[in-house]
Protein backbone atom coordinates (compact mmCIF):
# COMPACT_ATOMS: atom_id res chain seq x y z
CA UNK A 1 0.00 0.00 0.00
CA UNK A 2 1.49 3.64 -0.72
CA UNK A 3 1.45 5.80 1.83
CA UNK A 4 1.28 9.91 0.63
CA UNK A 5 1.07 12.78 2.82
CA UNK A 6 -1.83 13.13 3.69
CA UNK A 7 -1.59 9.51 5.61
CA UNK A 8 1.94 10.09 7.03
CA UNK A 9 0.03 13.25 8.71
CA UNK A 10 -3.22 11.13 10.04
CA UNK A 11 -0.24 8.75 11.71
CA UNK A 12 1.74 11.90 13.17
CA UNK A 13 -1.52 12.89 14.63
CA UNK A 14 -2.15 9.49 16.12
CA UNK A 15 0.76 8.51 17.26
CA UNK A 16 0.47 11.33 19.75
CA UNK A 17 -0.92 14.39 18.49
CA UNK A 18 -4.55 13.62 19.07
CA UNK A 19 -6.65 17.14 19.49
CA UNK A 20 -8.77 17.32 23.08
CA UNK A 21 -12.72 17.44 21.79
CA UNK A 22 -13.07 21.41 22.81
CA UNK A 23 -16.70 21.77 24.67
CA UNK A 24 -19.64 22.90 23.20
CA UNK A 25 -19.60 26.80 22.46
CA UNK A 26 -22.93 28.83 22.45
CA UNK A 27 -23.37 31.42 19.88
CA UNK A 28 -22.45 34.24 22.28
CA UNK A 29 -19.25 32.31 23.05
CA UNK A 30 -20.65 30.51 26.46
CA UNK A 31 -19.55 26.91 27.21
CA UNK A 32 -22.44 24.86 27.39
CA UNK A 33 -20.43 21.69 29.05
CA UNK A 34 -22.11 20.50 32.35
CA UNK A 35 -24.73 22.74 32.13
CA UNK A 36 -28.58 21.97 32.69
CA UNK A 37 -30.80 21.91 30.43
CA UNK A 38 -28.36 22.22 27.74
CA UNK A 39 -30.13 22.05 23.82
CA UNK A 40 -30.01 19.14 22.71
CA UNK A 41 -27.76 18.05 19.56
CA UNK A 42 -24.68 19.72 21.90
CA UNK A 43 -23.22 16.04 21.74
CA UNK A 44 -23.01 16.23 17.96
CA UNK A 45 -21.77 19.84 18.08
CA UNK A 46 -18.92 18.73 20.14
CA UNK A 47 -18.38 15.86 17.78
CA UNK A 48 -17.39 18.32 15.42
CA UNK A 49 -15.31 20.51 17.15
CA UNK A 50 -11.60 20.56 18.06
CA UNK A 51 -9.19 21.87 20.00
CA UNK A 52 -5.12 22.09 19.46
CA UNK A 53 -2.69 23.14 21.74
CA UNK A 54 0.46 25.40 20.82
CA UNK A 55 3.09 22.32 19.92
CA UNK A 56 0.06 20.94 17.89
CA UNK A 57 -0.81 23.85 15.88
CA UNK A 58 3.24 24.29 15.32
CA UNK A 59 3.14 20.93 13.50
CA UNK A 60 0.24 21.20 11.25
CA UNK A 61 0.31 24.03 8.23
CA UNK A 62 -3.00 25.21 8.54
CA UNK A 63 -3.85 28.50 6.84
CA UNK A 64 -7.19 30.91 7.39
CA UNK A 65 -8.55 32.79 4.39
CA UNK A 66 -11.93 34.54 3.48
CA UNK A 67 -14.57 32.76 1.24
CA UNK A 68 -14.38 34.71 -2.02
CA UNK A 69 -17.06 35.64 -4.00
CA UNK A 70 -17.30 34.06 -7.33
CA UNK A 71 -19.33 31.18 -9.59
CA UNK A 72 -17.95 27.85 -11.31
CA UNK A 73 -19.65 29.42 -14.31
CA UNK A 74 -18.38 33.09 -13.77
CA UNK A 75 -14.84 32.03 -14.74
CA UNK A 76 -12.61 30.36 -17.87
CA UNK A 77 -10.19 28.08 -16.75
CA UNK A 78 -7.36 28.51 -19.84
CA UNK A 79 -3.37 27.55 -19.97
CA UNK A 80 -0.63 30.64 -19.84
CA UNK A 81 2.61 31.51 -19.91
CA UNK A 82 4.91 33.78 -18.06
CA UNK A 83 6.76 36.45 -20.75
CA UNK A 84 8.61 39.74 -19.07
CA UNK A 85 6.93 42.80 -19.48
CA UNK A 86 8.40 44.22 -22.81
CA UNK A 87 8.14 47.61 -21.99
CA UNK A 88 10.27 46.49 -19.01
CA UNK A 89 13.27 45.12 -21.03
CA UNK A 90 16.33 47.65 -21.55
CA UNK A 91 18.22 46.32 -24.24
CA UNK A 92 21.84 48.07 -23.33
CA UNK A 93 24.54 48.67 -25.98
CA UNK A 94 27.13 51.77 -27.19
CA UNK A 95 25.83 54.02 -29.81
CA UNK A 96 29.56 53.60 -31.44
CA UNK A 97 32.06 51.02 -31.65
CA UNK A 98 33.62 50.57 -28.25
CA UNK A 99 35.99 48.00 -26.43
CA UNK A 100 35.39 46.83 -22.40
CA UNK A 101 37.40 48.17 -20.17
CA UNK A 102 35.49 46.80 -16.67
CA UNK A 103 32.09 44.95 -16.35
CA UNK A 104 30.40 46.92 -13.11
CA UNK A 105 27.15 44.90 -13.20
CA UNK A 106 26.97 41.36 -13.26
CA UNK A 107 24.13 38.77 -13.90
CA UNK A 108 21.68 38.88 -11.46
CA UNK A 109 22.61 42.01 -9.83
CA UNK A 110 20.10 44.86 -9.20
CA UNK A 111 20.93 48.42 -11.06
CA UNK A 112 19.37 51.05 -10.37
CA UNK A 113 18.24 54.02 -12.84
CA UNK A 114 21.23 55.50 -14.31
CA UNK A 115 23.78 53.40 -13.10
CA UNK A 116 26.59 51.90 -15.09
CA UNK A 117 26.73 48.84 -15.89
CA UNK A 118 29.59 48.83 -18.52
CA UNK A 119 32.88 50.75 -18.60
CA UNK A 120 34.09 51.34 -22.33
CA UNK A 121 36.79 52.86 -24.16
CA UNK A 122 35.88 54.25 -27.61
CA UNK A 123 38.44 55.92 -30.18
CA UNK A 124 35.56 58.01 -32.00
CA UNK A 125 34.52 59.16 -28.60
CA UNK A 126 37.53 60.12 -27.69
CA UNK A 127 37.87 62.37 -30.66
CA UNK A 128 34.54 63.75 -30.41
CA UNK A 129 34.79 65.00 -27.13
CA UNK A 130 38.19 66.68 -28.52
CA UNK A 131 36.05 68.39 -31.18
CA UNK A 132 33.53 69.39 -28.70
CA UNK A 133 36.16 70.95 -26.26
CA UNK A 134 37.42 72.81 -28.86
CA UNK A 135 34.62 74.40 -30.02
CA UNK A 136 33.96 75.12 -25.94
CA UNK A 137 36.15 77.05 -26.03
CA UNK A 138 36.42 79.15 -29.38
CA UNK A 139 32.74 79.46 -28.18
CA UNK A 140 34.38 80.92 -25.13
CA UNK A 141 36.76 82.80 -26.46
CA UNK A 142 34.11 83.80 -28.97
CA UNK A 143 31.68 84.99 -26.86
CA UNK A 144 34.61 87.18 -24.39
CA UNK A 145 35.35 89.45 -27.79
CA UNK A 146 32.27 90.29 -28.50
CA UNK A 147 31.09 91.58 -24.95
CA UNK A 148 34.06 93.48 -24.82
CA UNK A 149 32.94 94.84 -28.40
CA UNK A 150 29.95 95.79 -26.96
CA UNK A 151 31.18 97.93 -23.63
CA UNK A 152 33.82 99.25 -26.83
CA UNK A 153 30.46 100.03 -28.61
CA UNK A 154 28.39 101.69 -25.92
CA UNK A 155 31.91 103.96 -25.06
CA UNK A 156 31.84 104.75 -28.89
CA UNK A 157 35.28 103.70 -29.25
CA UNK A 158 34.67 100.88 -31.29
CA UNK A 159 32.81 100.87 -34.59
CA UNK A 160 29.41 98.99 -35.88
CA UNK A 161 31.37 97.03 -38.17
CA UNK A 162 33.47 95.48 -35.43
CA UNK A 163 30.30 94.55 -33.22
CA UNK A 164 29.03 93.15 -36.06
CA UNK A 165 32.08 91.23 -37.03
CA UNK A 166 32.51 90.19 -33.19
CA UNK A 167 28.66 88.59 -33.20
CA UNK A 168 28.97 86.52 -35.84
CA UNK A 169 32.32 85.24 -34.79
CA UNK A 170 30.10 84.76 -31.58
CA UNK A 171 27.24 83.20 -32.83
CA UNK A 172 29.62 80.77 -35.37
CA UNK A 173 31.54 79.30 -32.24
CA UNK A 174 27.95 78.99 -30.33
CA UNK A 175 26.74 76.88 -32.99
CA UNK A 176 29.58 74.49 -33.65
CA UNK A 177 29.92 74.04 -29.64
CA UNK A 178 26.01 73.28 -29.51
CA UNK A 179 26.65 70.36 -33.07
CA UNK A 180 29.19 68.94 -30.85
CA UNK A 181 27.62 68.63 -27.84
CA UNK A 182 24.50 66.99 -29.69
CA UNK A 183 27.30 64.80 -31.42
CA UNK A 184 28.00 63.39 -27.93
CA UNK A 185 24.32 63.65 -26.66
CA UNK A 186 23.45 61.39 -29.54
CA UNK A 187 26.61 58.59 -28.31
CA UNK A 188 24.51 58.90 -25.28
CA UNK A 189 26.24 61.04 -22.93
CA UNK A 190 23.84 63.29 -20.65
CA UNK A 191 23.98 66.66 -20.64
CA UNK A 192 25.33 66.90 -16.84
CA UNK A 193 28.57 64.58 -18.25
CA UNK A 194 29.54 66.81 -21.15
CA UNK A 195 29.51 69.16 -18.64
CA UNK A 196 32.05 67.69 -17.03
CA UNK A 197 34.20 66.59 -19.59
CA UNK A 198 37.73 68.59 -19.06
CA UNK A 199 40.96 67.97 -21.18
CA UNK A 200 43.91 67.06 -19.03
CA UNK A 201 41.95 65.19 -16.46
CA UNK A 202 42.47 61.66 -14.79
CA UNK A 203 40.03 59.67 -17.12
CA UNK A 204 41.20 59.68 -21.06
CA UNK A 205 38.30 61.46 -23.20
CA UNK A 206 37.76 58.27 -24.85
CA UNK A 207 36.47 56.74 -21.87
CA UNK A 208 32.86 55.37 -22.03
CA UNK A 209 30.62 54.94 -19.26
CA UNK A 210 27.40 52.54 -20.35
CA UNK A 211 24.08 53.21 -17.97
CA UNK A 212 21.16 51.36 -17.76
CA UNK A 213 18.03 53.48 -18.64
CA UNK A 214 15.40 51.81 -15.91
CA UNK A 215 15.82 49.70 -12.57
CA UNK A 216 16.21 46.18 -12.82
CA UNK A 217 17.94 43.23 -12.60
CA UNK A 218 20.94 42.29 -15.06
CA UNK A 219 19.18 39.28 -17.50
CA UNK A 220 21.78 39.40 -19.96
CA UNK A 221 25.34 39.45 -20.53
CA UNK A 222 26.96 38.74 -23.34
CA UNK A 223 30.75 40.46 -23.43
CA UNK A 224 34.35 40.41 -21.49
CA UNK A 225 36.90 43.14 -20.69
CA UNK A 226 38.79 43.46 -23.98
CA UNK A 227 35.95 42.68 -26.04
CA UNK A 228 35.18 45.31 -28.93
CA UNK A 229 31.46 45.99 -29.26
CA UNK A 230 29.67 47.70 -32.19
CA UNK A 231 27.23 50.06 -32.15
CA UNK A 232 24.46 47.15 -33.60
CA UNK A 233 24.56 44.69 -30.38
CA UNK A 234 22.81 45.18 -26.89
CA UNK A 235 24.84 42.64 -24.89
CA UNK A 236 23.16 44.17 -21.51
CA UNK A 237 19.50 43.33 -20.98
CA UNK A 238 18.40 44.69 -17.91
CA UNK A 239 14.77 43.51 -17.01
CA UNK A 240 12.70 44.86 -14.27
CA UNK A 241 9.99 42.34 -13.30
CA UNK A 242 7.89 43.99 -10.76
CA UNK A 243 4.94 43.43 -13.30
CA UNK A 244 4.85 40.76 -16.20
CA UNK A 245 2.73 39.69 -19.12
CA UNK A 246 1.02 36.42 -18.94
CA UNK A 247 -0.10 35.36 -22.14
CA UNK A 248 -3.19 33.06 -21.91
CA UNK A 249 -4.43 30.69 -24.48
CA UNK A 250 -8.29 31.34 -25.09
CA UNK A 251 -10.16 28.94 -27.57
CA UNK A 252 -12.57 30.01 -30.54
CA UNK A 253 -15.47 29.82 -28.25
CA UNK A 254 -14.53 31.92 -25.75
CA UNK A 255 -14.36 35.07 -27.82
CA UNK A 256 -17.75 36.12 -27.30
CA UNK A 257 -16.87 36.32 -23.44
CA UNK A 258 -13.72 38.18 -23.87
CA UNK A 259 -12.87 41.61 -23.17
CA UNK A 260 -10.43 44.14 -21.50
CA UNK A 261 -10.35 44.66 -17.99
CA UNK A 262 -11.28 41.07 -16.84
CA UNK A 263 -9.99 40.10 -14.02
CA UNK A 264 -7.08 37.01 -13.92
CA UNK A 265 -5.60 34.79 -11.16
CA UNK A 266 -3.16 33.31 -11.88
CA UNK A 267 -1.21 29.59 -10.46
CA UNK A 268 1.80 27.73 -11.58
CA UNK A 269 2.36 24.38 -10.01
CA UNK A 270 5.83 25.28 -9.10
CA UNK A 271 4.40 27.69 -6.37
CA UNK A 272 1.14 26.32 -5.24
CA UNK A 273 0.47 28.60 -2.11
CA UNK A 274 0.76 31.58 -4.37
CA UNK A 275 -2.19 33.40 -6.53
CA UNK A 276 -0.82 36.30 -8.41
CA UNK A 277 -3.59 38.50 -9.73
CA UNK A 278 -3.85 40.91 -12.34
CA UNK A 279 -5.98 42.20 -15.32
CA UNK A 280 -6.81 41.42 -19.18
CA UNK A 281 -5.40 44.50 -21.37
CA UNK A 282 -5.33 42.92 -25.17
CA UNK A 283 -6.72 40.32 -27.48
CA UNK A 284 -5.26 39.16 -30.21
CA UNK A 285 -7.12 39.51 -33.81
CA UNK A 286 -5.84 36.80 -35.31
CA UNK A 287 -6.09 33.03 -34.00
CA UNK A 288 -3.80 30.55 -34.26
CA UNK A 289 -3.67 28.32 -37.55
CA UNK A 290 -2.84 25.20 -36.03
CA UNK A 291 -4.84 25.25 -32.21
CA UNK A 292 -7.61 27.61 -33.21
CA UNK A 293 -6.60 29.61 -29.74
CA UNK A 294 -6.07 33.32 -29.39
CA UNK A 295 -3.65 34.84 -27.09
CA UNK A 296 -4.97 37.14 -24.23
CA UNK A 297 -2.69 39.29 -22.30
CA UNK A 298 -3.02 39.99 -18.75
CA UNK A 299 -0.76 42.58 -16.84
CA UNK A 300 -0.06 40.68 -13.73
CA UNK A 301 1.85 41.64 -10.81
CA UNK A 302 5.07 39.90 -9.42
CA UNK A 303 6.11 42.61 -6.87
CA UNK A 304 7.91 39.55 -4.72
CA UNK A 305 9.91 38.72 -8.10
CA UNK A 306 8.58 35.09 -8.26
CA UNK A 307 7.48 34.39 -11.24
CA UNK A 308 9.66 33.74 -13.78
CA UNK A 309 9.96 33.97 -17.90
CA UNK A 310 8.65 30.74 -19.33
CA UNK A 311 6.59 29.34 -16.44
CA UNK A 312 3.38 27.64 -17.42
CA UNK A 313 0.49 27.51 -15.45
CA UNK A 314 -3.71 28.42 -15.41
CA UNK A 315 -5.09 31.67 -15.63
CA UNK A 316 -8.60 31.77 -13.85
CA UNK A 317 -10.20 34.64 -16.22
CA UNK A 318 -13.44 36.08 -14.87
CA UNK A 319 -15.75 36.26 -17.43
CA UNK A 320 -18.63 37.59 -14.77
CA UNK A 321 -18.82 39.23 -11.40
CA UNK A 322 -22.26 38.47 -10.83
CA UNK A 323 -21.69 35.37 -8.94
CA UNK A 324 -23.13 34.76 -5.59
CA UNK A 325 -21.65 31.74 -3.90
CA UNK A 326 -18.96 31.33 -1.58
CA UNK A 327 -15.75 29.96 -4.19
CA UNK A 328 -13.35 28.23 -1.93
CA UNK A 329 -10.78 25.53 -2.50
CA UNK A 330 -11.89 21.85 -2.82
CA UNK A 331 -9.36 20.39 -0.15
CA UNK A 332 -11.09 22.26 2.45
CA UNK A 333 -14.08 20.60 1.77
CA UNK A 334 -13.69 17.22 4.28
CA UNK A 335 -16.16 14.35 4.39
CA UNK A 336 -17.30 13.81 8.28
CA UNK A 337 -19.69 11.24 8.98
CA UNK A 338 -21.00 11.02 5.47
CA UNK A 339 -21.35 14.83 4.87
CA UNK A 340 -19.00 17.31 2.90
CA UNK A 341 -17.84 20.06 5.78
CA UNK A 342 -15.80 23.22 6.06
CA UNK A 343 -13.47 24.02 9.43
CA UNK A 344 -14.37 27.16 10.64
CA UNK A 345 -11.60 29.15 12.97
CA UNK A 346 -13.27 29.44 16.66
CA UNK A 347 -13.14 32.59 18.93
CA UNK A 348 -10.06 31.11 21.04
CA UNK A 349 -6.76 30.35 19.51
CA UNK A 350 -6.64 26.97 18.18
CA UNK A 351 -10.60 26.01 18.41
CA UNK A 352 -11.91 25.15 15.02
CA UNK A 353 -15.22 23.11 14.14
CA UNK A 354 -16.70 21.67 11.46
CA UNK A 355 -19.95 22.94 9.68
CA UNK A 356 -22.25 21.23 6.92
CA UNK A 357 -22.19 22.64 3.66
CA UNK A 358 -23.87 22.50 0.44
CA UNK A 359 -21.66 22.30 -2.53
CA UNK A 360 -22.38 23.68 -5.97
CA UNK A 361 -20.36 23.25 -9.60
CA UNK A 362 -16.39 22.88 -9.13
CA UNK A 363 -14.26 24.76 -11.77
CA UNK A 364 -9.94 24.90 -11.84
CA UNK A 365 -9.82 23.45 -7.91
CA UNK A 366 -12.43 25.18 -6.95
CA UNK A 367 -16.11 24.55 -5.57
CA UNK A 368 -19.23 26.50 -5.16
CA UNK A 369 -20.77 26.60 -1.45
CA UNK A 370 -23.94 27.32 -1.65
CA UNK A 371 -25.50 26.71 2.06
CA UNK A 372 -23.06 26.94 5.05
CA UNK A 373 -20.45 29.47 4.41
CA UNK A 374 -21.30 33.06 2.89
CA UNK A 375 -19.12 35.24 0.87
CA UNK A 376 -16.48 36.97 3.27
CA UNK A 377 -16.39 34.17 6.36
CA UNK A 378 -12.91 32.64 7.70
CA UNK A 379 -12.61 29.03 7.08
CA UNK A 380 -9.48 26.83 7.04
CA UNK A 381 -8.37 27.16 3.49
CA UNK A 382 -5.16 25.07 4.28
CA UNK A 383 -4.87 21.66 6.46
CA UNK A 384 -8.71 20.94 7.04
CA UNK A 385 -7.33 17.22 6.37
CA UNK A 386 -5.36 17.14 9.09
CA UNK A 387 -8.07 18.43 11.13
CA UNK A 388 -10.14 16.22 10.21
CA UNK A 389 -7.77 13.51 10.99
CA UNK A 390 -7.37 14.84 14.58
CA UNK A 391 -10.92 14.86 15.16
CA UNK A 392 -11.69 11.17 13.63
CA UNK A 393 -8.91 10.52 16.12
CA UNK A 394 -10.24 12.32 19.29
CA UNK A 395 -13.48 10.61 18.78
CA UNK A 396 -11.96 7.52 18.62
CA UNK A 397 -10.32 8.33 22.26
CA UNK A 398 -13.55 9.39 23.39
CA UNK A 399 -15.33 5.94 22.32
CA UNK A 400 -12.88 3.79 23.71
CA UNK A 401 -12.66 5.68 27.21
CA UNK A 402 -15.98 4.20 27.91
Amino acid sequence: MRVNSKMLAALALLSGLIAVPAPAVAEDGSHNEGKAGAPQGNEEGASRRVHLNEKQRDRLDLKIAPAELGSAEGALVLPATVHFDQDRVAQVGPRLRAKVVRVTKDLGERVKAGETVVVMDSVALGKAKARYLTAQAAYETAEADYERQQKLQEEQIASEAELLDARARFQEARARRNAAMEELRLYGLARARIRDIEAGGDQPLSRYQLASPLAGVVQRRDLTPGQTVSPEETPIHVVDTGQVWVMIEAYERHLPLLKPGQQVAFRVRALPDHTFSGRTDWTSRQLDKQTRTVRVRAMVDNAGGLLRAGMFGKATLRTSLNGKAAMIPVDAVQTIHGKPMVFLPGQRKGHFRAVPVALGEEADGRVEVLKGLKPGDRFVARGAFDLKSALTASGRSTSHSH
